[in-house]
């Protein structure tokens, strides 16, 4: 009996001796995010673990206290020693300085001229930045004014998401700039090895009688389909339990499975995922295993709550370790963009973009859904992220952004694009741009400067300014194709109405480069005008309407109606589906008891 109870004390002292310990824990960087996937080696036996996709872990120890090393893409290795009766919180640094967040970025600017601020608005719980309407300036005092070139379009397809819902549209919703970029006007190639060319139309004021309409188009170069560059490609899909709904999620997945039908060999995708947990849904992937990407994107399913800024974070890292030199790295977010763990507010998450677009990796935002849907939130991260902006609200629109206009989308030809404009007082006394108005907050902040845009492959954008002609001059008016010379060129008995310069980089480059352009003062009638810019000034009004703009009072919806019926092309579905939409909006908003405009206008 002795014995027996010496061999079981025995037994019981060498498993004691031998026995596992469990170390238990949580990974967060310095702002208090939980870090997932975090590589964890134990220095007594050597293995490696990882961090969930909570950020928490828990190991297998062999002995009470031990050694920890820890490494995570973007952040500084860290080794500590750890005792494993107590729980883990342990904080990574990131391995650079974040810079400090920039100025907030303006839309538009015109020296020294300050605006008047208004309260913003909402729609249930989805939200839209407060805007205040560009104002008429005094070419006298203030002759330069500027704009940020981009090719966001979200608000178009919003505006129809409410118009097709019969409801009346948040002003602020409504943003000119994006719903003129939704139409291609007129694609011009550049010339030679130029990156843009700009061309300029001068007519009358269809709403108003005496002013002049200054139209400025700019077409970027396209990307030669032989010569575009790898793409690192990574989709950030919110799966949230919000997503649960015909058209979030169900919507995503349809638009990205389109969108995998233009990827190559020599393209890498990656799905990053956040709802119940955050992390790497599909490795990264060759575009020529689109059978693999197309059923991982099929198998989400929607679940828990938002951590948008961990998922964020992930997909940058994700990007980063991927990164290809020289190739398109971008990082495209698919969301309803109402994020409920994490930072939330738009300026922290500004903050946090910003850092990770020094790393040359792009941000391509797409929003969806209604009722909670997060405009003003999404607009900031894509601008701040380098990016662009578009709104899906339905398959359809889906396929435009992500098929047809895929390059555009997708692929960058220059960055930080932006358009410096100087009047000439002798010829203009006031001026105002159409649409690029600027955020209430941001007209507040005495450092504010333009942020330029991301633009890309092949975008044609046209820009809209309402001219007060100087007093005493009658700018020259020609007949139909007098008008239109070509970019820099100035027409014979002409004089300088405004120059313009395009300032802009060239993706993964640093080196300013700028292009020059002069708009002449020969004034065409708007009935000769080529019929699409006299279809763009029907976008104009429609948005002005939509806005209740101050300056289109002497307006309405049939003058927009009828301006556009008669410069549409009959063989453009979307021209055609545009006149239908002020119909709805007539209908919504009521018949309007402004003066009509004069009929030959």
């Amino acid at each position: 009996m002795k014995s027996a109870l010496l061999l079981l004390l025995c037994s019981v002292l060498f498993f004691t001796s031998r026995g596992q310990f469990y170390l238990r824990g949580e990974i967060k960087d310095e702002s208090n995010g939980l870090l997932p996937d975090v590589s964890i080696r134990l220095h007594s036996s050597g293995y490696l673990y990882h961090s969930g996709s909570s950020g928490a872990f828990g190991i297998p120890v062999p002995q009470s206290s031990d050694t920890l090393t820890l490494t995570a893409e973007g952040y500084q290795t860290l080794t500590l020693p750890v005792d494993a009766a107590q729980y883990q919180t342990i904080r990574l640094h990131q391995s650079f300085h974040p810079p400090a967040l920039p100025p907030r970025g303006l839309m538009s600017m015109t020296k020294d001229w300050r605006a008047s601020d208004r309260k913003g608005w909402t729609v249930g719980a989805e939200t839209y930045s407060s805007l205040v309407e560009n104002d008429f300036i005094p070419a006298a005092r203030f002759p330069e004014t500027g704009f940020a070139v981009t090719i966001d379009k979200a608000s178009y397809s919003n505006i129809r998401r409410f118009l097709n819902m019969g409801s009346t549209i948040p002003p602020d919703a409504v943003r000119i700039e994006e719903l003129l970029n939704y139409f291609n006007f007129g694609y011009m190639d550049p010339p030679g090895d130029s990156c843009f060319t700009l061309r300029s139309e001068l007519s009358e004021c269809p709403w108003n009688p005496g002013d002049r309409l200054l139209f400025l188009k700019v077409c970027a170069r396209k990307l030669d389909p032989a010569r575009i560059p790898a793409a690192n490609l990574v989709f950030l899909i919110d799966v949230s339990g919000s997503m649960d709904l015909p058209n979030k999620l169900p919507l995503l997945k349809s638009a990205f499975s389109l969108l995998v039908n233009n990827l190559r060999a020599i393209d890498t995708v990656t799905i990053v995922t956040y709802g119940n947990s955050v992390g790497v849904w599909m490795p990264p992937t060759s575009g020529q295993d689109k059978k693999k990407i197309l059923q991982a994107i099929d198998d989400l399913a929607p679940g828990g709550a938002t951590p948008g800024e961990a998922g964020i974070r992930a997909a940058f890292r994700v990007a980063k370790s991927q990164m290809i030199k020289g190739g398109n790295n971008r990082v495209i977010l698919a969301t309803d963009g109402d994020f409920n763990e994490g930072e939330t507010s738009e300026e922290e998450l500004e903050k946090l973009v910003v850092e990770y677009k020094d790393w040359g990796i792009y941000l391509t935002c797409l929003g969806v859904g209604m009722g909670n849907y997060k405009d003003s939130k999404l607009e900031a991260l894509a601008k701040k992220g380098n990016g662009n902006f578009a709104y899906l609200d339905d398959e359809q629109e889906a396929e435009k952004v992500l098929v047809q206009e895929f390059t555009q989308t997708v692929y960058a030809v220059a960055d930080d694009a932006y358009l410096n404009i100087v009047f000439n007082p002798a010829l203009v006394k006031d001026y105002r741009l159409i649409g690029f108005d600027n955020k209430v907050k941001v007209l507040s902040d005495s450092l504010s400067e333009i942020q330029g845009g991301e633009v890309g492959s092949g975008h044609s954008l046209l820009a809209l300014f309402e001219l007060t002609p100087a007093e005493g001059e009658s700018m020259q008016t020609v007949s139909a194709g007098g008008s239109g010379g070509g970019p820099n060129v100035e027409r014979p008995g002409a004089e300088k109405l405004a120059q313009v310069v395009l300032n802009y980089k060239l993706p993964h480059d640093t080196m300013e480069r700028v292009t020059d352009y002069t708009c002449t003062d020969r004034l065409i009638a708007f009935r000769d005008l080529q019929p699409c810019y006299r279809f763009a000034s029907s976008i104009a009004l429609f948005g002005g309407l939509l806005k209740k703009s101050r300056d289109m009072r002497q307006a309405d919806w049939k003058d927009a109606i009828e301006m556009a019926e008669q410069s549409k092309d009959p063989a453009d579905g979307m021209e055609q589906e545009f006149i239908g939409l002020i119909e709805k909006a007539r209908k919504i908003y009521g018949k309007s008891k402004r003066p009509k405009v004069q009929e030959d206008r």
